[in-house]
């Protein structure tokens, strides 16, 4: 039989299809061999070399006994220099520091003059919340080994009051309303040579504070300007305040008073919104505490709260299910924490502000209060723990694996090396997974009038939230501070290479 010519062409073109798929079967089972991409460079460090603080209160007209104390915990000895000097309520040029400091790992308890009374700007027919221009407070500028694990603390009659916080363009605080102290105060202070612009967003337990947010609020460099809330927030029981710039870096500080006149409460700032946060060292002190939390987003806010104490984690009563608003802040009573010591632990579906308020601080404080704050990176610095007549106790939580961290105290040769154990008093504490350790801090031999603390978690621990509790020996508490790192180097973004380019 004989095959048209047409199919003859067909059956060969179905012949050499085949063979092709026979050959890229048998290719596609070869041994591929697939090399290994660019891998990741290495992490790189560099030593801090820069630092500031700035203290609200030291220098203010009609202030007596104040200072600042200040010490570098440094990973080594090194050249370096640190200046304390006056901040102003016009800004300018810096002042002439009053101290000029030059010995790493060495505490410094320096006293701070007072500004004179006439120094204080009138208000020039301002109304009463708008901010204006203060004297007092002062600034530490660091370099070199000066800067590295920086730590400053303000004293009033030889007890510190609260610490001296760095520069940043974003700070939040979750605080009492105006219903508890009828005194509220911001301070805006710039280290910096030029001038900042600062916007401030309030929000209390009845919603966003319409009308009364202050944006553009000018901060003169090397100034110090305050602005009084109470009268925007009239009859709040719970506010949130978020503070941002838009130009330049400012250092922000709040204070409550209940009366006029009194000193006070300095109250520390809060770690930003995030759906878990840690609020560490809740004192063993009697009375109710209460929870304030600040939803700033915009979706209401479902809260869990557990406590991390010396016997374990568990969840109080009346802390299974918290509501909270978006765009508000509230006030939740938890008298089943009454006399429980550790740290606090919020869950959250959407970011939140926190802080927790127990009985207690010096004449005319609605209460003493410890905000939320990151677990300790590096190492965390004490400047000033030797205050006469007070006590001073270590709380130390790990709110997930166990932890261990080297506790150094000494008024000087302290450094975030292990040798600081030659000149200092050092010894490692271990937290075990979930737990809390109570360290009551005794002063070393020969610290004299002072001295500092060095908190170093070692390899392989896991994080640790930690504060300090100034206390009286009758058990009054004065002051909790939550620990915050202090950093000798900062890790340096890998570079690699990259098709995008950036335009004029």
């Amino acid at each position: 039989m004989r095959i048209p010519v047409a199919n003859r062409f067909i059956l060969f073109g179905l012949v050499v299809l085949a063979l092709v798929a026979l050959a890229a079967v048998a290719w596609l089972s070869k041994p591929v061999t697939v090399s290994a991409g660019q891998q990741p460079a290495p992490l790189h460090t560099a030593a801090v070399s820069v630092g500031a603080r700035a203290c609200p209160s030291p220098g203010t007209p009609g202030s007596h006994n104040t200072g600042v104390a200040v010490i570098a915990a440094a990973a080594r000895p090194g050249p370096g220099q640190a200046t304390i000097s006056m901040l102003s309520a016009t800004g300018g040029s810096a002042s002439s520091p009053l101290v000029r400091l030059s010995q790493p790992g060495v505490l410094s308890l320096s006293s701070v003059p007072a500004a004179p009374a006439g120094s204080v700007p009138s208000s020039g027919g301002k109304d009463a919340n708008s901010p204006v221009g203060q004297p007092g407070g002062v600034m530490i500028q660091a370099t070199g080994s000066m800067a590295q694990g920086l730590a400053a603390e303000q004293t009033a009659a030889g007890s510190v009051t609260a610490s001296c916080g760095s520069p940043g363009t974003d700070f939040w605080f979750a605080v009492p309303g105006q219903q508890s102290a009828s005194s509220i105060k911001l301070y805006l202070m710039n280290v910096d040579d030029q001038a900042s612009d600062v916007d401030v967003d309030v929000v209390t337990d009845t919603g966003p504070l319409q009308g009364g947010t202050d944006t553009g609020i000018t901060v003169p460099p090397h100034g110090l300007v305050v602005q009084s809330l109470a009268g925007l927030v009239h009859g709040s029981r719970a506010i949130g305040l978020h503070v941002r710039t838009s130009v330049g870096r400012v250092v922000a500080a709040v204070s409550e008073s209940s009366q006029a006149g009194q000193t006070g409460e300095w109250l520390p700032a809060a770690q930003s919104p995030a759906d878990r946060l840690v609020i560490p060292a809740m004192p063993s002190s009697g009375g109710g505490r209460q929870l304030y939390v600040a939803d700033p987003g915009g979706g209401d806010a479902a809260v869990k709260l557990s406590v991390v104490t010396a016997g374990g984690t568990y969840e109080p009563t009346g802390a299974g299910a918290i509501d909270i608003p978006a765009g508000s802040a509230s006030r939740i009573e938890l008298p089943s924490l009454a006399g429980v010591s550790g740290a606090a632990v919020l869950s959250s579906n959407v970011p939140v502000v926190a802080a927790v308020v127990v009985p207690g601080g010096p004449a005319g404080a609605p209460g003493v209060l410890t905000a939320a704050a990151p677990a300790i990176q590096e190492q965390g610095v004490v400047a000033d723990a030797g205050q006469s007549g007070d006590t001073t106790t270590l709380v130390l939580s790990a709110t997930g694996s166990a932890a261990r961290v080297r506790l150094t105290t000494g008024a000087s040769g302290l450094t975030s090396s292990a040798s600081s154990a030659a000149t200092g008093s050092a010894r490692v504490v271990t937290i075990p997974a979930k737990h809390t350790v109570i360290v009551k801090v005794t002063r070393p031999p020969g610290a004299g009038s002072g001295f500092a603390i060095v908190l170093t978690p070692l390899p392989g621990s896991g994080p640790v939230y930690a504060g300090r509790v100034l206390a009286k020996t009758s058990g009054t508490v004065l002051a909790v501070m939550p620990v915050a790192s202090a950093l000798t180097s900062v890790a340096l973004p890998a570079v690699r290479d990259s098709l995008m380019t950036v335009a004029p």
